[in-house]
């Protein structure tokens, strides 16, 4: 079986709360970024398997969440082996969810695969083991995220007629770092809202609290900021706690050579 888990953007990022369980409750608007994607191919196999090309990644294959999602299915419903193939396009530390994005599709994928009949809201319970933003991308709608980023209503936002440009510098930003340099508030403005404003009043009213402490200490990002706006972006922002930096355009930029010596650089229709 073959899947293709997409990328995310956050679209306004506010903290709005520090909880007892030392995480923290922010409100956000989740857009999928359906043609920017990476390939899941899912196979029977003689025993568990993991095979990563594109992207490299480091990390032991036991901590990918790949195989953290096999494993739950495989506990609660006596799976079979199997051998997964990811080609990794999406990069990782990015603010683009492609880790939460490859467990949610894998839970997808064998959900179907095995027809174990789940609901919806039975594999976001699962996605939810794996992290804040999985269960996400198993209904993949634009919606407003509350809580950890778990609470979810869908929303009508529509960017299809828009373009896309991402950049990342070759920059990891520490979850920690992102959380320390911000002062959980009440947010200013209630995002379902402020999304159906016409997109030009963006700019001056959804923001992402995370940018101000992160651009002072890399302040590469605020200049890939505002090189994108200078490219024409109608709105442009960084991804949850980054490093990606996204514009949104009427018409695709003509020239984005600019970015060409950031790790990162892609340009898709919404």
């Amino acid at each position: 079986m073959l899947v293709f888990p997409n990328a995310k953007i956050n679209i306004g990022l506010n903290i709005v709360e520090r909880r007892t369980d030392g995480y923290h409750n922010i409100e956000t608007v989740f857009y999928p970024l359906n043609n920017l994607y990476e390939a899941l191919e899912v196979v029977d196999s003689k025993e568990f398997a993991l095979h990563i090309s594109g992207i490299t990644i480091t990390d032991n294959i036991e901590q990918n969440l790949i195989t953290k999602a096999y494993r739950l299915l495989q506990r609660d419903f006596g799976l079979p082996p199997q051998a997964f193939y990811l080609k990794k396009s999406i990069p990782m530390g990015a603010g683009l969810g492609g880790g939460s994005a490859d467990a949610a599709f894998a839970l997808k994928a064998l959900n179907s695969k095995f027809d174990l009949r789940l609901p919806p809201d039975t594999l976001r319970e699962y996605a939810l083991q794996l992290g804040a933003d999985c269960p996400f991308f198993i209904d993949n709608k634009a919606s407003f995220a509350q809580g950890k980023g778990e609470i979810l209503s869908t929303t009508a936002l529509d960017l299809s007629d828009k373009y896309l440009l991402a950049v990342k510098p070759d920059i990891h930003i520490d979850t920690k770092l992102a959380y320390a340099g911000v002062v959980p508030k009440k947010a200013a403005v209630y995002l379902p809202d402020a999304v159906k404003k016409p997109m030009p009043e963006w700019k001056n009213l959804i923001t992402n609290d995370f940018e101000k402490n992160i651009f002072s200490v890399y302040p590469i990002l605020q200049e890939i900021k505002n090189q994108i706006y200078d490219l024409g972006a109608v709105y442009a922002a960084m991804s949850g706690s980054g490093s990606t930096i996204y514009g949104i355009f009427d018409n695709l930029p003509d020239d984005t050579t600019c970015f060409d010596e950031c790790f990162y650089k892609k340009t898709v229709p919404l």
